[in-house]
């Protein structure tokens, strides 16, 4: 396993929609050590997900993972979670502010709304299909990193610039009613 570099806001890469995966190039060792990388490069930056394009891979995989992060204390645990050629469906209308932060554009934050509850379809890293409902906080996350396999960051999903802030300045000004706005989503849907 190696860590990788991670691209940051305004590389090429970040904008560029990814290609699926077959089973074939999924099945192969190069593959499978790519995404040994993935998952050993987004614990290494204490990163709740990271999609293959922040590490110059332009192919639909993303790994997802909150185990006691010290970034988002506030987020639920989630165990490791790698997607290959994710979909998401959007069950619902309703939407949470979700103050989100990126390995790809360090030391800033914004709220990107996100919907409180998705279906997820894609396959694990062995190819066996992946259909599931997330909900609540835990919603965003996925969200966020299927939206690096499409060219997105969350400052695109951004209604309003003015809350896009540094994260001392989040710390400071907006952290505590955000994670108290965190923990009612989480109590409310358990995600």
């Amino acid at each position: 396993m190696a860590i990788r570099k991670i691209a940051q806001i305004g590389h090429p890469v970040l904008r560029q929609p990814a290609r699926e995966v077959s089973l074939a190039e999924l099945a192969t060792p190069d593959f499978q050590r790519f995404i040994d990388d993935l998952v050993e490069t987004m614990r290494d930056a204490n990163g709740a997900g990271l999609a293959a394009t922040q590490i110059y891979e332009p192919v639909r995989v993303c790994a997802i993972e909150v185990n006691n992060n010290p970034r988002y204390p506030y987020k639920p645990q989630v165990p490791l979670t790698v997607l290959v050629n994710p979909v998401i469906e959007l069950r619902t209308d309703e939407r949470f502010d979700n103050y989100e932060g990126c390995l790809s554009v360090p030391g800033f934050r914004g709220v990107a709304p996100r919907a409180t509850e998705i279906r997820v379809t894609a396959l694990d890293r062995e190819g066996h299909p992946i259909d599931r409902i997330v909900r609540g906080l835990t919603a965003g996350t996925f969200q966020h990193e299927v939206d690096h396999l499409d060219g997105l960051l969350f400052v695109d999903r951004m209604v309003d610039p003015k809350t896009f802030t540094t994260w001392g300045e989040f710390e400071r000004h907006h952290q505590a009613a955000f994670i108290e706005r965190a923990r009612a989503l989480v109590a409310r849907f358990g995600q």
